[in-house]
């Protein structure tokens, strides 16, 4: 595919690609050589449209480049180009490509505020589900019957190797902070940036997404240095100031040895709801025994009332009508507000130092969109002053633009631009394993229609520090979905999740993962190819001991040609050929260039691809970095012979190769 029109908002038509407040900047444009086109730059600056002619400025091979220049502006730009043919046929060219009419454009947008920490451009995250990854201190493991919560299950301890059950929410295999501690230079050596940890304050589940306590790192997860029996057990170990603070002490260890390691930390803020047992509500007292704290349960009139919507007596409003997660009464409570930020602001200042914020289903917090915007601009003003390159990144599914304009979110965990459209190209699967559509899978050109309308929602900002993830603690593991098997684990049994799965396509995604714009998110285990269907199977221990050496080896590297190929953090994206069992797309960054070869069929296949469609000038030769098939698994580097500008490829069956130039 020779795209006669491109630009994007990478340096390479954009300079500087991030114009700060008052700053001039150079736009660029391509154009196909030989078409007989003049080319126009729209420009709308502060709320003032222009247009102004584009001169052509250099040729490279196939390709004319285009250029204008533009004033700094205060506050926004948004521009897009205008095509007029000698016949009078006129093209408007934005983030969403070509189109007829300028209302349908998507323009290009300079925002001279928004800037995102320079660590998380492209960084490799590493997901950790702290109960599952590792137990490295078994005495503070919770044990059988320690507590039982509304829903009259009680608690239980599984041995490590025991299968995940449905309904485990209350039950505990006993990873800790030990246990990561321990396993820190096997991140590190997995080429990790970023350690993101889901939920770690008191609570009393394993998920750890219904808070407890805001203030403090759960004791399960820490150091026990009080205990008691019986029925006081749970209460003593989570209420208690020694447990607590020795807890906290053990979380900033844990950072710190990331720290020293090179490595970042963020944490997983839960602000939209808490739990039940929370110190604000205490449903069961625990506060009001062991401290002495009294929470709205028992006291209507008490400080943290005003911090829930009350429905009744013993009746409050709750996120998705669980009771046992109370809503937080963001946009009715000041001191509440100030509350979270005071938190929000404490894990990444010192002695702590967290790298930032994974926020949990933050577009439903407070009550009204007004609101929600409120809140989060306010959460990012003190964030920032207290880290002022802290990361802010959000749970979102759908359309989160109005949250990236740089006063609220820096980014998203990437379903709609990357999860979504790479799982059901390469699997027929949605990220929930609901069903099976085989003519989704393999659809390369629906692939690209999906993921390229996504990404031109995102800042440049936003799509470079984007996670890239291929499953998560919500979702079911990607290799499961590569055997087609619909449904969950309580009908299923986990070892559905397991039979005839195809690790060549999971090296495939990983290869895009590794190659697409934004953050590759790995979620724990998967490099040791772990299996499951949708939470809880999702979040089955890791195999220590058990694990795919040549998997994690395949890991390894492609990691290592994400990290040292700058194309895949800095470069353009565009499509070379989108078919059937085909995505085949182009980065470049100047002079640099990688292709990216991406077949599923289940038959070998030959290929021809004009090299000069990506950069326009074709180079005399490349060379292969990764190769994987059904059949073989190669990271050695092969030279290719290109002379014609052309390259040959014979594909074997669900196929990934790298080539650069």
């Amino acid at each position: 595919m020779t795209l006669q029109y491109f630009s994007d908002e990478t340096v390479n038509f954009r300079t500087p690609a991030e114009p700060r407040e008052g700053e001039p900047f150079t736009v660029r444009f391509r154009v196909l050589k030989g078409l007989e086109t003049t080319v126009s730059l729209h420009l709308t600056a502060d709320g003032e449209a222009s247009s102004r002619e584009m001169k052509p400025v250099r040729e490279e091979g196939i390709y004319v480049f285009w250029e204008a220049e533009a004033e700094g502006v205060r506050d926004k730009a948004e521009y897009y180009f205008i095509t007029a043919a000698e016949d009078g046929t006129v093209w408007y060219y934005g983030k969403n490509g070509l189109s007829q009419m300028a209302a349908e454009v998507q323009p290009f947008t300079v925002l001279p505020h928004f800037s995102v920490p320079e660590w998380a451009r492209g960084a490799v995250w590493y997901q950790i589900f702290p109960d599952r990854f590792a137990n490295g201190d078994p005495s503070n493991d919770p044990v059988d019957g320690e507590y039982t919560d509304a829903t009259g299950v009680p608690c239980r301890h599984a041995a490590w190797d025991e299968p995940v059950t449905a309904g485990d929410f209350n039950c505990f295999y006993g990873g800790d902070f030990q246990g990561i501690i321990d396993h820190l230079d096997y991140l590190k050596e997995l080429g990790t940036d970023v350690i993101y940890l889901n939920p770690v304050f008191v609570s009393p589940s394993s998920h750890k997404y219904n808070t407890q306590d805001y203030e403090h790192a759960d004791p399960h997860f820490g150091v026990i240095v009080k205990d008691a029996e019986g029925a006081d057990r749970y209460g003593i170990r989570t209420t208690s100031k020694e447990n607590l603070e020795a807890s906290d002490a053990l979380l900033a260890k844990l950072i710190e040895g990331a720290h020293s390691r090179g490595m970042r930390v963020v944490l997983d803020g839960v602000f939209n709801h808490c739990g039940d047992f929370h110190k604000w509500m205490d449903r069961y007292g625990l506060y009001r025994k062991y401290t002495g704290e009294v929470g709205a349960w028992w006291d209507s009139e008490c400080r943290s009332s005003q911090f829930f919507r009350y429905l009744g007596y013993h009746e409050y409003e709750s996120w998705w009508n669980n009771e046992t997660l109370p809503k937080l009464n963001l946009d009715g409570s000041k001191e509440l507000r100030e509350e979270i930020f005071r938190i929000a602001e404490k894990w990444v200042s010192p002695p702590f130092n967290a790298d930032g914020w994974r926020l949990d289903v933050a577009a439903d917090a407070a009550h009204s969109p007004e609101a929600n915007h409120a809140f989060w601009k306010e959460f990012r003003q003190h964030v920032r002053a207290a880290r002022p390159d802290a990361l802010i990144l959000a749970e979102h599914y759908g359309d989160a633009s109005s949250w990236l304009s740089g006063d609220e979110w820096d980014s998203v965990m990437n379903y709609d631009a990357f999860m979504d459209p790479v799982s059901l190209f390469l699997t027929g699967m949605d990220k929930h394993s609901n069903g099976y559509d085989p003519e989704e899978e393999g659809d390369g050109a629906l692939f690209w229609d999906r993921y390229s309308k996504a990404s031109a929602r995102l800042p440049q900002q936003s799509l470079q520090t984007a996670l890239n993830e291929l499953d998560n603690h919500d979702h079911s593991r990607f290799l499961s979905r590569t055997n087609h098997t619909a449904g969950r684990l309580g009908p299923l049994g986990p070892d559905e999740a397991e039979k005839g799965v195809s690790k060549a396509i999971l090296r495939a995604a990983v290869v895009m993962q590794m190659t697409l714009p934004g953050a590759p998110g790995i979620y724990y285990g998967d490099e040791a190819g772990l299996c499951g269907f949708t939470d809880p199977d999702n979040r089955r221990p890791f195999p220590w001991g058990k694990e795919d050496t040549v998997l994690q080896d395949f890991y390894l590297n492609a990691v290592r040609l994400h990290k040292n190929i700058p194309v895949f953090r800095d470069g353009s994206l565009v499509p070379v050929i989108m078919d059937d069992d085909l995505a085949v797309y182009g980065r470049f960054l100047g002079k640099e260039a990688a292709l990216v070869v991406i077949h599923i069929g289940t038959e070998p296949a030959r290929l021809r691809i004009d090299l000069s469609d990506v950069t326009g000038a074709a180079p005399h030769a490349v060379t292969r970095v990764l190769h994987s098939s059904t059949l073989a698994c190669s990271l050695g580097r092969k030279n290719v012979p290109t002379p014609m500008g052309t390259v040959d490829l014979n594909l074997l069956p669900q196929s990934a190769e790298i080539y650069v130039w």
